[in-house]
């Protein structure tokens, strides 16, 4: 099952995806895809239904992040361990943990703002996690019980406040635009085996990253059962995985990094793809 979120910004319906690749509204049974639509017994009411029931929402459409009202975005650093070379760090042996500002999220093709100053904007291609049940202090084998399903995330990152201006990554992680999600949210058993999923991204046609959740460092039930330990995940909670090499701030002998008019594609398999134009910073009213 495939769910999505679909309109202007903060006026988005919840939609599901048929087989043919159409959207079908799905307002007449939720109001929107929240922590309380990722519930177990809400997936599997919403499985029941049958699409061809459902209005057919002809047209182009924007999506939006298939996820509302997320309450934690938590992100994982260095997963593989041929980017933690190439970020010239040493591969971790507990999962690296930080955050993302809600206010990044948007649509998974909405623009990207190059942030006011920025000279070391930067593209990761990675797997986000939604849980679907609350977890706290679970064990592995149990983890991915409280999973609902996968989503696409492009984890944009401005390494020089990331790196340089003192402190936790965080700042260089949750300026606005910086988590684009979606184009939509797989139900776990349709995904299959998460760990076997090829990712890749492109900016302005040209292959820049490459790899496969085969590589993780720290897989999916092991993130889970991790951060259980330190906070309780709650239904709608997005982690972001990590993502493979060929970042800008690796390419030798110089980093590349983004620049307004740049465009970001990017996708993971079975997860859909998304596609970014950057532009400029401006202030707004």
């Amino acid at each position: 099952m495939k769910l999505l979120r679909y309109g202007p910004p903060g006026a988005e319906r919840p939609g599901l995806l048929d087989r043919s690749g159409r959207i079908r509204d799905l307002s007449g049974h939720l109001s929107d895809l929240d922590g309380a639509a990722y519930a177990a017994e809400s997936l599997e009411r919403l499985a029941a239904l049958d699409p061809e029931s459902l209005p057919l929402i002809s047209g182009e459409q924007r999506y939006g992040c298939p996820v509302a009202k997320v309450g934690k975005f938590i992100a994982i650093g260095l997963n593989f361990s041929d980017h933690a070379r190439e970020s010239n760090l040493p591969i971790p042996t507990e999962p690296v943990v930080f955050t993302k500002a809600i206010s990044c999220i948007q649509g998974p093709n909405d623009d990207v703002v190059i942030p006011r100053g920025s000279t070391k904007t930067d593209w990761e291609v990675e797997l986000g996690v939604v849980i679907g049940k609350r977890a706290s202090y679970v064990s592995k084998d149990a983890a991915l019980d409280h999973v609902a399903g996968y989503v696409l995330i492009n984890d944009v990152s401005e390494r020089h406040y990331q790196a340089e201006r003192g402190g936790t990554w965080d700042k260089g992680k949750g300026c606005d635009t910086f988590g684009p999600i979606g184009p939509w949210f797989v139900s776990k058993d349709e995904v299959g085996d998460v760990q076997k999923l090829g990712m890749w991204l492109d900016v302005n046609g040209k292959r820049m990253q490459t790899g496969n959740t085969a590589t993780m460092i720290f897989d999916v039930e092991t993130i889970v059962s991790y951060l259980s330990e330190f906070m309780t995940l709650m239904p709608g909670d997005v982690i972001t995985t990590g993502t493979p090499p060929g970042v800008g701030m690796g390419i030798k002998p110089e980093p590349v990094y983004l620049k307004p008019g740049d465009i970001i594609t990017l996708g993971i398999d079975k997860l859909g793809e998304q596609r970014q134009v950057c532009v400029a910073w401006e202030q707004r009213a």
